[in-house]
Parts: C-alpha cells; structure tokens; sequence
C-alpha cells in the first residue's frame, strides 16, 4: 500500500489538482463533511466533547472539526510520521494533540470517532482489526463517522485514477462498508451519500438532504454507534 511519507509535503496541493474538475477544494469538502456529521448528531441529541480523528493526515479535517461548538480535545492519529509533524505544524491548538497510530492506545472516552478516505488504502485483511481500535476508542453510546468514497460513481472512479497516491487503492462499496461497521460491533445508524453536484451545478445542492439515501454522491458516510 501506499506510503504517505512520501506524498505529505505535497498531499494538499497534488489532491486539489485531482479535484479540481469539480469545482472545489479539499477545504470546501471537509466543512461540507463534518457539518453534515454534525448535523446528523444534533439530530440525535448527542454532545460532543471529545474526537479521535483517524487517520489526519496533514490535518484536512482538522479546522472544521475544532469549530464543532461543543469540542473540548481532540487526537489525530496516522501512520505518516512525516504527516504528522506538518499537522503539528499547522495546528497549534492546546485542545489537539497527534500521535503516531502505533503509540495510540483506545481507552473508551471518545465521543466522536471521524475517519475520512483512510479504509481504502488499508489491506482488506487488516481493516477489521483498525475497526476494532477505533470501536474500542469511543464510550458506550459513542459514534463513529466513517467516510469513504463512493465507488458506485463514475465520477469518484474518475477523480481517484487522477491522484497517485489512489491509484493502488482497494476501495471499499458503501455496501461492503455497512457490513465492515456491523461485523466490527458498531450498531449501523445510517448510511447517507453526499457531494452528488459539481460546482458547476451548486444551485442544485439545496435539494442533497432530500436524496441523501440514493447512492448517487461521490462519498457516503456510514454513521455507527458504539453499543457497548
């Protein structure tokens, strides 16, 4: 698999270049993702406090995530130490810190675990164990937001033969990722698909809350819940 030690000083610009034919940026996603998220859990009454990010990389979803009005700390973990140490960089913040996946121990306090386009660059047969640390991070009652890229669209298929470090990617089908969650434990909440419109047709955009269970966007999200 993909080495991302070698792609982290120039991870955010070579993954704007890929998705430029759709109008927008990496940043412009990653609001768009965790809003959603958060919406979703507002929905369901939970507060959260507490977030692991798995798999930060350089830290895309970062920003968006210490703007959720409730955080109180937050852990971003990732293979890339390279990674990591411009994460670090960018972000100062006394309520985040990151450490390397293999010096992250899950001790059951996570509200939130938030995992963006990391499970398809993961071997198949080391998926259900990666599954099982970031179970064992939440509390009872905890969620986990686990996002990946839509495979089922042609235009995702498209936009991952453009960004090499996606070229050896395994990916993963929104069906396939439901019964990942649900095989790892988690109680699957809901499976919704978001970013069906380019830039180019934005006034349309208004209407995705409506369509958001048709597997048409180019990412889904499987909302899991931590039973235990």
């Amino acid at each position: 698999m993909v080495d991302f030690d070698d792609y982290a000083n120039d991870y955010e610009r070579t993954l704007n270049d890929g998705l430029a034919i759709s109008g927008e940026n990496k940043d412009y996603y990653a609001e768009q993702r965790v809003r959603w998220i958060e919406n979703r859990l507002k929905g369901l009454g939970a507060v959260v406090q507490t977030v692991l990010d798995f798999g930060c990389g350089v830290g895309t979803n970062i920003l968006p995530l210490l703007r959720i009005d409730s955080l109180e700390h937050l852990t971003g973990i990732d293979v890339s130490e390279e990674s990591l140490v411009l994460a670090r960089r960018k972000f100062p913040d006394e309520r985040v810190q990151f450490l390397h996946q293999e010096r992250f121990t899950p001790d059951g306090n996570m509200d939130l675990a938030f995992c963006n386009g990391v499970f398809h660059h993961v071997a198949p047969d080391r998926r259900p164990k990666l599954l099982g640390v970031v179970r064992d991070s939440l509390r009872p009652g905890g969620y986990f937001a686990f996002w990946e890229n839509n495979i089922w669209n042609p235009g995702t298929r498209f936009l991952m033969s453009r960004l090499p470090f996606d070229r050896d990617a395994i990916p993963i089908a929104p069906s396939e990722g439901r019964r990942l969650l649900r095989q790892a434990g988690f109680e699957i909440i809901v499976v919704d698909f978001l970013f069906v419109f380019p830039r180019q047709l934005s006034a349309l955009r208004f209407i995705e809350p409506w369509i958001c269970r048709a597997p048409l966007g180019a990412q889904y999200l499987v909302l899991g819940m931590n039973p235990k």
